[in-house]
């Protein structure tokens, strides 16, 4: 029976190249990429196999530059400018074409984004100026900032071959597609922004001068790989910086290279500007953005230009969210990234109607904190990346099947039932109350906080689908559990907030921030939340949205929030909604109208007013509620984990859930 999903899965068809479908693998760095050469390893196969396999149409790899000797800003970059590249690149091209998908490479010049200490000399760009990245470098090595070099016409001609050259290798290895990078202040972008660029010759100035690069860049490629080649050109529709390419200008630019292009991708953002908001915040958006946050650009542009083939990222999360997209006419495809490392088999699940086995994306901070060099890669996947452990993206069958009970149902319980189950376990799930989710329920009230709501339909979804007994409303005791001679327990059973034992901390109008901010609990209008990192930040800017007067109250100098991937957001949120947010303070006693603090660091102290006083300062384990079940069954059948082993993060949690059940 086929999918609810026509135009996500509808095949369609460019210069005699057939799409399976409408789904796009945005281009990723070029993880477990290239050499100490700089080409395509088995490994770098084997991690886009992933993504093959589980069902896109296009596999992307970003980044690859067309010369590297001048081009260069990642580790592991792929090089496409050695005619020795094409026969290792052919295992990647032919791979993909296995699956029924298409391998195309980005091809990438970053022009001023390239550091003298990478490549030895200074980078070249459309004109000469010194960037922000170049002013920090310099100062932090202690010598004078280089400035990038303005290309002359002959480096520019020369430039324009090499991007020739890349694409011709891209069809050598057996491609039938590639990107071209116009997107996110690279070289192409950099030639075309009336920042960057402001040359007096026939590429400046107007804008159908700077776009100039850009044409001889899409005619030389097309020259060189001939009419059954299919060229994808990536753009930032905005470039969302007051002195750069704005929608109105990009949407312009598209009519002097429309008639080049084949599939327009559209992006947005810039990198590189080190601090500013802009930094890659529209590239890689975190959870307090819009999903879809590109689409609205994509819808313009088609209607702009009816007759291209558009493809739009940012924020898109699943086939659902793509088939409304095409089905509106807003594009023709749908790229994601971070969505496919949380479910690389996201495309097939949606086809084959077990949406309910879909591991949303939280957009989080795996940009920043995955990759290859980290032992936790994706907050909900901890499959990502780890292709060589198991390379059919699934745990093996268990050698004995056993009778296993989990304990709770927040997110390291249920991530523990679903790979109890593909273990082939039977599995009874205890939770003492009517929902799955735990703490991560009182998380989601905020406004900007989708993604999480994502993630708790999915738990949701799943526990009332998997096939495992669940049972709600129940909670696990010794003799509950005794009664069932269970060959493993898994203790689950979360934490508790912890309140500190300070003068005034049992008085009644102190509570746990996140019963406040989900209206369990009265809050007043002058509201104290102790506690300044993420929970405390997110309940702080709930409140204050309601027009309340919220003080957050934190020792730290500086909150952790990197984590979440979202920091200057939340900060800038903060800023928006009046928090006042008092750093390196130490709360010493709650009274009935006001809080005592102190300076952490010089022992000052004052009052500041308050009505409500939240705490957000962590979660205390409940370790002894998991130990009454240690001798329920075979002593070394017995774990705890998730927050009754150690509070943390999701990520935390799926990963510890996941090792312990393969190990059942």
């Amino acid at each position: 029976m086929a999918s609810k999903y026509p135009h996500v899965f509808e095949p369609f068809e460019i210069r005699g190249v057939l799409y399976k479908n409408r789904l796009e693998q945005a281009p990723p760095g070029c993880f477990f990429a290239g050499d100490e050469r700089g080409f395509v390893t088995d490994k770098f196969v084997e991690y886009f196999r992933q993504y093959a396999r589980g069902g896109v149409a296009v596999c992307s790899v970003g980044n690859c530059s067309i010369d590297i000797t001048e081009s260069s800003d990642e580790d592991g970059q792929l090089q496409l400018s050695d005619p020795d590249c094409v026969m290792p690149a052919r295992k990647f091209a032919e791979m993909c074409e296995a699956y029924g998908a298409h391998g195309s490479f980005e091809l990438t010049h970053n022009g001023k984004d390239t550091a003298y200490e990478r490549v030895g000399h200074a980078p070249f760009s459309a004109s000469s100026f010194i960037t922000k990245a170049e002013r920090l470098r310099a100062r932090m090595q202690g010598r004078e900032p280089i400035p990038t070099v303005e290309m002359s016409r002959e480096k520019i001609r020369e430039t324009v071959e090499k991007y020739a050259r890349a694409a011709r290798f891209c069809k050598q290895a057996g491609m039938k597609m590639c990107m071209i990078h116009g997107a996110h202040g690279n070289l192409i972008a950099q030639f075309a922004s009336p920042l960057y660029n402001t040359r007096k010759d026939e590429y400046g100035g107007s804008l159908e001068n700077r776009a100039r690069f850009a044409n001889e860049v899409l005619e030389a490629v097309r020259g060189a790989v001939g009419e059954d080649f299919v060229i994808e050109y990536r753009l930032s529709a905005d470039e969302h910086h007051p002195d750069q390419m704005r929608f109105p200008e990009t949407l312009e630019f598209i009519k002097y290279i429309k008639d080049r292009v084949d599939i327009l991708h559209v992006s947005a953002g810039i990198h590189d500007l080190y601090g500013e908001p802009y930094y890659l915040r529209y590239l890689v958006s975190n959870y307090t953005m819009p999903q879809q946050l590109n689409v609205h650009f994509s819808a313009a542009v088609k209607q702009a230009y009816p007759e291209l083939k558009v493809a739009v990222v940012g924020g898109i999360k699943d086939p659902a969210q793509a088939e409304d997209i095409i089905s509106s006419g807003k594009a023709d495809l749908a790229a994601m990234n971070r969505a496919l490392h949380a479910d690389y088999d996201m495309p097939k699940k949606y086809a084959e109607g077990k949406e309910w086995q879909h591991m949303p994306c939280l957009r989080c901070s795996c940009f920043r904190m995955a990759s290859p060099h980290t032992a936790k890669l994706c907050s909900v996947n901890p499959m990502w990346g780890r292709f060589g452990e198991y390379p059919e993206g699934c745990l093996n069958p268990a050698p004995v099947r056993k009778k296993v009970a989990v304990v709770g149902g927040g997110p390291a319980g249920v991530e523990a039932v679903k790979w109890l189950l593909q273990r082939g376990h039977a599995v009874t799930l205890y939770e003492k109350s009517g929902k799955v989710g735990g703490h991560l329920r009182d998380a989601v009230k905020a406004d900007f906080k989708s993604d999480l709501r994502d993630y708790v339909k999915y738990m949701e979804d799943f526990a009332e689908n998997c096939g495992a007994r669940v049972l709600m409303n129940t909670e696990a005791t010794p003799e509950l559990l005794a009664a069932e001679d269970y060959d493993a327990i898994i203790a689950a059973v979360g934490a508790d907030p912890i309140i500190p034992g300070l003068p005034g901390t049992d008085k009644p109008h102190v509570h746990w921030a996140p019963d406040a901010e989900n209206g369990r609990t009265e809050c007043g209008q002058n509201v104290v939340i102790v506690g300044g990192s993420s929970v405390g930040t997110e309940a702080s800017i709930s409140l204050a949205k309601e027009g309340r007067k919220v003080t957050v109250v934190e020792m730290a100098q500086q909150a952790d929030l990197f984590r979440t991937g979202a920091s200057s957001d939340l900060m800038s949120m903060s800023e928006e909604y009046g928090v006042v947010r008092l750093m390196g303070r130490r709360l010493v006693e709650v009274k009935d109208d006001c809080v005592l603090i102190e300076d952490v660091t010089t022992g000052e102290r004052c009052s500041i007013q308050a009505d409500t006083v939240l705490m957000a300062v962590g979660l205390k384990p409940r370790r002894e509620t998991a130990l009454r079940f240690s001798r329920l069954c075979p002593e070394t059948g017995f774990y705890i984990i998730g927050d009754a082993a150690e509070p943390g993060d999701i990520r935390d949690a799926t990963f510890r859930a996941f090792e312990v059940a393969r190990q059942i």
